[in-house]
């Protein structure tokens, strides 16, 4: 899990386990290397988990490694939240502290100090990586589920170019306007409108420079939290129109669970491999 402060720490590995002729390593994050990892540099993808989720879910029920293993990719899965910082009340909500990072720089006391996902997920954790792992840092791809769904949406726009692709498991789309993010910017960012658009993907496509992205949404039909406002896919879907092109799918029958996620993996991966490998 993601310790207090990655730049004072070595990196140790805890496991390291064969799946589809690769490896399966976990550190202060975990990765997997596929087999051709071991000839060259592969391309890297970066997952990122939802509220309430560690790395550990991922690796362990999403069911991705084939996939990554075919397309020699090099699949990386940071935490959602830094572990360990002892802040006073971090622990009393599932939907904001532990757990609950939502991906953003904190701005305000007492999180502003370790709560810095965003630049550990766009910064320190690819220096991290690229300096350690067989990775072509020119390749990088990013996807997530729900919170970090919708991280990886913000992550690409606000970074065009650095990543080939953006991909996305029932996102949440617009959290200035829903509960979650409401009371999870307000804590760590305060209540500037500016400060908490600026980590909202449907804001930040509005302002997006090029056209030159491409996004896939997979969306479960069923999803209790789709029907009780939280993603707002509809909102990105409108703010998209006229910028970028979006490929939005609507998949009946399936809810917000790993079952959803398992699903559809191999098809994401595929996705990614199109545009990593080209």
């Amino acid at each position: 899990m993601l310790r207090i402060s990655w730049r004072r720490l070595a990196l140790k590995q805890i496991s390291s386990d064969k799946c589809f002729g690769g490896l399966q390593k976990v550190f202060g994050h975990d990765i997997y290397l596929p087999p051709k990892a071991e000839t060259g540099k592969c391309p890297a993808l970066y997952w990122l988990s939802g509220l309430t989720c560690t790395e550990q879910n991922f690796i362990s029920k999403s069911g991705y490694h084939q996939a990554a293993s075919e397309h020699g990719l090099v699949i990386i899965a940071p935490d959602t939240s830094p572990c360990g910082c002892n802040i006073k009340g971090e622990d009393e909500s599932w939907d904001f502290g532990t757990g609950a990072g939502f991906y953003v720089d904190a701005t305000e006391d007492p999180w502003e100090t370790n709560y810095r996902m965003y630049s550990y997920v766009t910064e320190e954790l690819p220096q991290l990586i690229n300096a350690n792992f067989p990775v072509d840092p020119q390749r990088m791809s990013i996807f997530g589920h729900s919170l970090g769904g919708h991280e990886a949406l913000t992550c690409a726009l606000k970074n065009p170019g650095k990543y080939k692709s953006v991909l996305a498991f029932a996102p949440i789309c617009n959290p200035v306007l829903c509960a979650w993010g409401k009371k999870a910017f307000s804590g760590y960012l305060g209540t500037d409108q500016n400060k908490l658009k600026a980590y909202d993907a449907t804001h930040l496509v509005k302002a997006y420079p090029d056209s030159q992205l491409d996004i896939l949404i997979d969306q479960g039909k069923e999803d209790q939290f789709l029907s009780d406002g939280q993603l707002l896919p509809g909102n990105f879907i409108a703010a998209c129109t006229e910028k970028i092109p979006v490929v939005f799918r609507l998949q009946e029958g399936y809810d917000h669970s790993n079952y959803f996620i398992e699903t559809f993996i191999a098809d994401h991966i595929r996705c990614h491999a199109k545009y990593l490998n080209a």
